[in-house]
């Protein structure tokens, strides 16, 4: 973005500095100087026109593709996510199952074992 608006400030500086110089070294008269300066700075004008033309459509394209990347990483990002949530999720479920079942154990042993044994916490 920097280097448009370098090259569009050199422009616009090379067209006053053209004009002005030719200004001075003018041979002709000054209705043909006025139609010479006129045409010039026609043609400045549409050449920064067709520069900012060609910014303007550069910036829409990465400016597309910038949302397209986004996107792309994005979609990546949230798979990835849902994938390690996934595996949170299924070594809680092995984990529950496994206190589950020594719970069951810890219950039966104190049911049936014998009283001098301390409580144990049950889960």
């Amino acid at each position: 973005m920097a280097n448009t608006g370098s090259t569009l400030l050199a422009l616009i500086t090379g067209a006053a500095i053209g004009a002005g110089v030719g200004l001075l070294y003018a041979p002709d008269s000054g209705e043909k100087t006025r139609k010479k300066l006129k045409d010039e700075s026609k043609k400045a004008q549409d050449k920064l026109n067709k520069k900012y033309t060609e910014t303007s459509s550069n910036l829409t394209e990465k400016a597309k593709q910038a949302r397209v990347d986004f996107e792309a990483r994005l979609e990546e990002t949230l798979s990835s996510a849902s994938h390690k949530a996934d595996d949170i999720l299924t070594a809680m479920e092995t984990k529950l199952e496994e206190l589950r079942k020594q719970n069951a154990r810890l219950q039966k042993e104190g049911k049936g074992g014998d009283s001098n044994k301390s409580n144990k916490a049950v889960v």
